[in-house]
């Protein structure tokens, strides 16, 4: 009994319809890159503006591509940039928040 295989993609592993996806894959780039930035500064108490913002601006971002998504090789990324952007952002806004010092 014959069995018919399936075309392998050596692109990537989880991107099951063989599609390029450039606005997907510039939205989990972005949201990492953020999440990243958000995660470590929000470990320094003086650079809260900058955690609280890359964050609010990572969740955005995440959320915005979660939405527009089509592969688990987009939503994984996805998911661990968006739970460090929200790591960032509390920690941020526990620090002094989005405009601490500077407004008022």
């Amino acid at each position: 009994m014959a069995h018919a295989m399936r075309p392998r993609s050596s692109v990537s592993l989880l991107a099951t319809d063989g599609k390029a996806h450039p606005l997907q894959d510039s939205l989990m780039a972005v949201t990492l890159v953020l999440g990243a930035v958000a995660f470590v500064t929000a470990m320094f108490h003086n650079l809260h503006l900058i955690s609280s913002w890359a964050g609010l601006i990572g969740i955005l971002t995440g959320a915005y591509g979660q939405y527009v998504s089509v592969t688990t090789r987009e939503r994984f990324p996805l998911i661990v940039g968006l739970g460090a952007s929200a790591i960032g952002f509390f920690l941020g806004m526990a620090h002094g928040g989005l405009f601490g010092g500077v407004i008022g």
